[in-house]
């Protein structure tokens, strides 16, 4: 076990903090700490930083009730960054979004299809998702969703429909297409969790399309 002294911090007494969500796996803040709101942040078991434009300690939550509970501290091989792990009350960006990284950079698309998996389809995702749900991978999302059941299932259902309709107002199509991806993956969980096959889809499409 490291000790807080065993850290190097850089020539403003300062250590990189990466802050995730211990239920989702989601980064929600690159912060700094200061060894004294290290010491803070282990003693009283919260995020605690070290504000480099007010130049002063500042707790998570402090003033917006959104505190980050400490579930673990864990420093990088070099010993010069750390990941928090937290349970997480509330927003975690001033913003009042999940997480303070919601902007996406565009990537181009690639230019020749040897660089896509030619064999990836929908029935091979959703057979990738009940694979996870019949054996059980720790560390993955999949089956920590599954884990959870069917409200959690349902929230983030909930979430990635709202970020399609934000991502599809702003009329950015490479957004939108992300959005859409995580929505239809996190449908495709509810699929399997009802036992409901991307064939009894069809079928419902179809019979939709020979009514009109």
């Amino acid at each position: 076990m490291l000790e807080v002294s065993e850290l190097k911090f850089d020539e403003s007494g300062l250590i990189p903090a990466i802050v995730v969500d211990v239920e989702t796996g989601a980064v929600l803040t690159h912060a700094y700490m200061n060894q004294e709101s290290l010491r803070i942040s282990i003693d009283e078991g919260r995020t605690c930083f070290w504000s480099r434009s007010r130049g002063e300690i500042w707790r998570k939550g402090e003033t917006s009730g959104n505190v980050q509970r400490i579930i673990s501290i864990t420093a990088d091989c070099d010993k010069d960054a750390i990941v928090v792990t937290v349970k997480k009350s509330g927003p975690a960006c001033h913003t009042g979004a999940e997480s303070c990284f919601t902007e996406h950079l565009h990537i181009s698309e690639p230019t020749g299809t040897d660089e896509i998996d030619a064999g990836f389809s929908p029935d091979k995702l959703y057979n990738i998702i009940r694979d996870r749900k019949e054996n059980k991978k720790p560390g993955s999302y999949t089956t920590y969703l599954f884990d959870k059941g069917l409200d959690k299932i349902l929230k983030k259902l909930g979430e990635e429909s709202t970020e399609v309709i934000i991502a599809g107002k702003s009329g950015e199509k490479s957004d939108t297409i992300y959005e859409l991806a995580d929505l239809v993956y996190h449908a495709m969980v509810l699929m399997a969790e009802m036992e409901i096959t991307p064939e009894d889809v069809m079928k419902e499409l179809a019979t939709r399309h020979k009514a009109g």
